[in-house]
C-alpha cells in the first residue's frame, strides 16, 4: 500500500496531548501549518495545546506563576480551526523569547543556572501535560528546540520526555534540509507586486527607489524579489566577495580580545550602484529600483555600527542601521561626483508586509504538507529530535538535528545562494548590464 494511504497509526495509550508552538517572526501559511497538524492529531484523538506567543510564557513559569488558558495556551478544538488554512496572521501568535540563550557549549547543560530558562520551559509543558511538542520557527527557534532535546538527554532515567519536532519556518528561505520554506514564494511575490509599484512611481518622476527587502543571513528573499520585481540590480551578503570585501580588526565587547571580521568594502559597492544608473541612462532610461538585502549591514564597518543594538540572539538590530537610506545617501553623492548631475533616490523598507500577506497556494499545499509531517513523525513514524522536509513533489522526509546544528557550538548553518548556481545566474542575467 502506497504510504499516502497508509491506515491512521493507532497512538501509544500515553500519548494524549500535543502542544505546538510557533517562534519568531511571521510567514504566509504559517496558519496552514498549525491546522493541519493540529486537525491531524484531533482526528485521532489527541488533544492539541497552542502554546500562546513562543516561548514568552513558557520562559517565565513557576509552580507560582501558572499557565493559564487564554493567556499561556489555547486548547485548540475543531471549531478553532474553521476555514483557517488559508488564513492570514499566526493563530498561536508568536514571540522572540529565547529560554537557550544561555547554553553556546554542551557542557552548559551541566550549569543549573544556565540551563534553568529550559527547565522551566520543561516544567511549563509538563504542566500542562504536554506529551509532545511540535516547534514551527526559524533557525534559532530550531536551535531552541535542539537544546530542549539534550536539556532532556541530561535528566534523570525516570523523568518524563516530550519528543520535539520541529517545523522550517522562514521568509528567508535559507534552511539547509529543505527545498523552499513555507512562505517564502507569497512574500518573494509581495514584495515583487511593490517593486513593480515603485518602477512606476520611479519612471514617473525619473529617480530611483533604494528598495531593502528582509534577508538578514542569505539573499534568496531579494533576489526572489528583484528577479520577480524587475528590478535592476540586486546585491546581498553573497555578493561581498573580491573587491566588494575586505577585513576589519575590532575589540570584542564581550571578551575584550582583538578580532578580525569581514566586511563590505561600501564604496566599492556604492560605485557598484552608480555603475548601474549610469548604464541604464546609456539606455534612455533615467528610473529604477535597486534591491538590497538587510543583512547587508552585517558587513558595515563598524563606524557605522557604533551604538546599534543588538538582540537577545546576538543579531545587530537592522531597524537601527537603515540600510536603505544610508545607501540612499551616499548612491545619490557618488552618482551626483562621478556624472556631475543629481537624480533623486529614495531609501525605502520593504518585508514587514509580506511576513503576513494571505498565502499563495503553493505556500498553502507546502505549509499543509509539513503540518501533516509533523504528526506522522511523532505518531507514525515515533520520531524525536528532527525537522519536518518535503523534497521533490511535497513528499515528506525528515531531517535529524545532528545534521543540521553544529555539536560543538549548537548553532545552525545557513544556507547562501551559491555564486556559481543558476538561479544566481538569472538574476544576474536579466538585471542591467554593466561592464565591470
Amino acid at each position: 500500500m502506497p504510504d499516502s494511504l497508509a491506515p491512521q497509526s493507532e497512538r501509544p495509550a500515553d500519548f494524549r496531548r500535543v502542544g505546538i508552538l510557533f517562534a519568531g517572526g511571521p510567514a504566509p501559511a504559517a496558519n496552514a501549518v498549525i491546522s493541519t497538524c493540529a486537525a491531524s492529531f484531533l482526528r485521532n484523538d489527541i488533544q492539541v495545546y497552542g502554546i500562546l506567543h513562543g516561548y514568552s510564557r513558557l520562559i517565565d513559569y513557576s509552580a507560582e506563576r501558572p499557565l493559564q488558558p487564554g493567556e499561556g495556551y489555547l486548547e485548540i478544538e475543531p471549531q478553532v480551526l474553521r476555514r483557517t488554512r488559508n488564513s492570514q496572521g499566526i493563530l498561536i501568535g508568536t514571540s522572540r523569547a529565547n529560554p537557550g540563550r544561555g547554553i553556546t557549549h554542551p557542557s552548559h547543560f551541566d550549569d543549573s543556572e544556565r540551563a534553568e530558562p529550559l527547565q522551566r520551559v520543561y516544567d511549563g509543558l509538563r504542566s500542562l501535560g504536554i506529551d509532545a511538542l511540535v516547534s514551527i520557527g526559524g533557525d534559532d527557534t530550531l536551535k531552541t528546540a535542539n537544546k530542549l532535546v539534550l536539556f532532556q538527554n541530561n535528566l534523570p532515567e525516570d523523568a518524563q520526555r516530550i519528543p520535539i519536532v520541529h517545523v522550517p519556518k522562514t521568509i528567508d528561505n535559507d534552511y539547509h534540509g529543505i527545498d523552499f520554506t513555507f512562505g517564502f514564494f507569497t512574500a518573494v511575490d509581495a514584495l515583487a507586486t511593490e517593486i513593480r509599484n515603485l518602477l512606476y512611481d520611479a519612471e514617473a518622476g525619473q529617480s530611483y527607489f533604494m528598495a531593502e527587502t528582509m534577508g538578514r543571513s542569505a539573499g534568496w528573499l531579494a533576489y526572489g524579489a528583484a528577479i520577480a520585481g524587475e528590478a535592476s540590480l540586486v546585491m546581498s551578503v553573497e555578493d561581498i566577495t573580491g573587491k566588494f570585501r575586505g577585513d576589519e580588526s575590532y575589540t570584542d565587547p564581550t571578551t575584550g580580545r582583538q578580532r578580525v571580521r569581514p566586511i563590505m568594502k561600501v564604496e566599492s559597492v556604492i560605485n557598484r550602484i552608480v555603475q548601474t544608473l549610469v548604464a541604464r541612462e546609456d539606455d534612455g532610461k533615467q528610473f529604477g529600483v535597486i534591491v538590497i538585502a538587510e543583512g547587508l549591514a552585517e558587513y558595515l564597518p563598524m563606524k557605522y555600527l557604533e551604538g546599534i543594538p543588538r538582540d537577545e540572539h546576538g543579531h545587530i538590530s537592522i531597524s537601527h542601521v537603515s540600510l536603505c537610506h544610508m545607501f540612499a545617501r551616499l548612491v545619490s553623492k557618488a552618482y551626483q561626483t562621478a556624472t556631475k548631475r543629481t537624480r533623486k533616490v529614495t531609501g525605502l523598507q520593504l518585508g514587514y508586509e509580506s511576513r503576513c500577506a494571505r498565502p499563495n497556494a503553493f505556500d498553502v499545499m507546502l505549509g499543509s504538507q509539513l503540518g501533516v509531517g509533523a504528526y506522522r513523525a511523532l505518531v507514525e513514524k515515533k520520531l524525536d529530535g528532527v525537522m519536518v522536509s518535503v523534497y521533490g513533489q511535497l513528499q515528506l522526509h525528515y531531517e535529524p538535528f545532528e545534521k543540521l546544528v553544529d555539536p560543538e557550538t549548537l548553532i545552525t548553518r545557513v544556507r547562501y545562494i551559491d555564486p556559481s548556481s543558476d538561479f544566481h545566474y538569472l538574476a544576474r542575467f536579466l538585471e542591467t548590464q554593466v561592464n565591470v
